[in-house]
């Protein structure tokens, strides 16, 4: 069953899809998991400093603020010496299941795949046991990690975006 129906037959609402749209920049000094990223969501556009520490459930901080406009934005950044490394694009379809938001991204070469995001780890694996999805199936990697997994390395892809 695909994963959309499974989230709507356990009592999730679908909250719309939607193509968002990001430029990631090194830190000054660069540092190995952590980058600014600023992304168009299609309703916000947010300006947010990632830190990856692990693959756990919890291992990512993002410190965010909502900016006007991603092109001003993006020319502000510029002008601070910040240089974006990439372009990316995904689709995004949202839904709502007891509270957990669900994330249902496609991005350009690899399979779709599923984000749970709780406020905890028991939210996460509790979710997944109302969807069928068995606790050693889930991973708490980011989009680099996922990229890699299919032998793409994402810090190599400057341009990503749908055909």
């Amino acid at each position: 069953m695909e994963i959309s129906q499974r989230i709507k037959t356990a009592g999730g609402t679908f909250h719309g899809d939607r193509l968002m749209r990001r430029y990631v920049y090194d830190t000054i000094p660069a540092q190995k998991g952590r980058w600014v990223r600023l992304r168009d969501t299609g309703a916000v556009i947010t300006l947010c400093v990632k830190e990856i520490s692990s693959d756990r459930i919890d291992g990512t901080r993002e410190t965010e603020t909502t900016v006007g406009s991603f092109e001003e934005t993006h020319a502000l950044l510029g002008l601070m010496r910040l240089r974006h490394r990439s372009y990316q694009e995904n689709r995004r379809s949202s839904w709502l299941l007891n509270g957990v938001r669900l994330e249902i991204d496609q991005w350009p070469r690899i399979p779709a795949y599923l984000e749970i995001e709780g406020d905890d780890d028991q939210q996460v694996w509790h979710t997944a046991e109302l969807l069928g999805i068995e606790r050693e199936q889930l991973t708490g990697k980011n989009t680099d990690a996922v990229y890699a997994g299919y032998g793409i390395d994402l810090d190599t892809l400057t341009d990503l975006r749908f055909e």
